[in-house]
């Protein structure tokens, strides 16, 4: 039920929501003054919200700092994948990677060279018009098509969301006599909610190793501390998503 209201609820995440509501407000009241005030407080929320330079410093604030572990030489028994990091194309029978790719595509190194056992995938559908395509077996017949043998692989394709994530992940693990140090990999917005999670699991030697950052170096030019970006608006509704997903779990208990 969760899974379905989070799904549903979704949109109201979205800051051009809220612009769009004040705004048609502002149309629909009869209150002397208070149109223009609605019609300010749209625009204050739209520059806000499309501004590179906040929210930039919003990802900043929240995307986790952790050691670089490119270089090192700890060796792992095996880097847990979370999914949500591309689309099935049905006619093809394969799998589309979205800029969360990043998540698989930064673990492949270690594999190769020796660093990481396992490649440990956890990712069913959470679509749900699409409960059918699973991830994970998509992932598994991508990784198979690089040479990587089945051996190697673990894959978890019946979690719709994080917490499923961690909790099918450790049954299957312990199931397997699979134990050890564990590296996680996701994107770095959605790491601190995913560590939350997994530890509370009972993932103790876990190690974050964050993807596709948000966040870049400080800027300071006109065009980042000034114009409307809408790409900034975008990458605001997914934080502002995870902010309240990790809200939600900690109510929950799930973190």
């Amino acid at each position: 039920m969760f899974f379905y209201l989070s799904k549903i609820l979704a949109f109201l995440f979205s800051p051009l929501l809220w612009v769009f509501l004040l705004l048609l407000y502002s149309f629909k009241t009869k209150v002397e003054g208070r149109a223009k005030k609605l019609r300010i407080a749209a625009l204050v929320i739209l520059y806000i919200c499309s501004n590179s330079f906040i929210v930039d410093e919003c990802f900043r604030q929240w995307e986790p700092v952790t050691p670089d572990i490119d270089l090192m030489t700890t060796k792992y028994d095996g880097a847990i994948v979370l999914g949500g990091i591309g689309s099935i194309d049905m006619r093809l029978q394969k799998i589309g990677f979205g800029a969360s790719g990043d998540r698989l595509f930064q673990v492949l190194p270690y594999y190769f060279n020796g660093r990481i056992k396992k490649i440990i995938f956890s990712g069913g559908s959470g679509s749900i018009e699409f409960p059918e395509c699973r991830e994970a077996i998509y992932i598994k017949k991508y990784l198979n098509g690089l040479h990587i043998p089945d051996s190697a692989l673990v894959m978890e394709s019946n979690s719709k969301n994080t917490y499923e994530n961690a909790i099918f992940t450790k049954k299957l693990l312990d199931s397997l006599n699979i134990s050890g140090n564990f590296m996680l990999v996701t994107s770095s917005y959605h790491m601190p909610r995913s560590m939350a999670v997994f530890k509370k699991a009972g993932f103790t030697n876990l190690t974050a190793y964050p993807t596709n950052r948000m966040s870049g170096g400080r800027r300071f030019t006109p065009d980042h501390l000034l114009i409307p970006n809408p790409d900034a608006l975008f990458s605001l509704q997914f934080l502002i998503h995870e902010w309240m997903g990790y809200i939600i779990y900690k109510i929950k208990g799930y973190a």
